[in-house]
């Protein structure tokens, strides 16, 4: 990924990271995004790792953190990591991430667990949801995602100002912030 102006800020790189066969997380390299275009961006990579069959086993909600894995590589800014699913055997709960709100939280969805966009593609899908503060002025945003294993996207959407409850993901990912 590289900047739209054509300045010479270094660019984002991304490599995803793998736990006993299951897609764990992702480093992020060179600098953060800046912002929901980006942050679009990053997630078509995620969505497409997703798309792999067997990669991701079921919706997963990954956090952006700050903070650097130990002996990082060269250039790393921070991670995106999993940390559990809305259903399922050890769900997170409401309000898990209120105490320290994360710069963004991403959903992940597998094949199969992703109504179709274009009925011939099995696709996976993924929401990227940066929190904002809308008392200050600062609005939501949020950017979402499908593309099948070939890495082909069937769709890419962002929105800025948005209501969290007016999608589900949002919906979901708001409500693990909320307090």
């Amino acid at each position: 990924m590289t900047s739209s102006e054509g300045s010479p800020r270094p660019s984002i790189e991304v490599a995803p990271l793998q736990s006993r066969g299951s897609l764990y997380g992702f480093l992020l390299m060179g600098r953060w995004p800046d912002d929901t275009v980006e942050w679009a961006k990053f997630l078509v990579l995620a969505v497409r790792m997703a798309a792999v069959p067997g990669l991701l086993g079921t919706s997963t909600v990954f956090r952006v953190r700050e903070e650097l894995p130990e002996d990082p590589q060269p250039g790393a800014v921070g991670l995106v990591v999993a940390e559990g699913s809305l259903i399922g055997s050890n769900p997170l709960r409401p309000g898990q991430f209120a105490e320290s709100t994360p710069p963004g939280l991403l959903v992940l969805h597998p094949p199969g667990s992703t109504p179709r966009a274009v009925p011939e593609y099995e696709v996976a899908s993924g929401c990227v949801f940066l929190p904002g503060l809308p008392h200050l002025g600062l609005d939501h945003r949020a950017a979402w995602v499908q593309a099948d294993v070939e890495g082909t996207v069937t769709r890419l959407d962002t929105r800025t100002g948005l209501d969290p409850s007016g999608n589900a993901d949002t919906a979901a990912l708001a409500l693990l912030l909320a307090a």
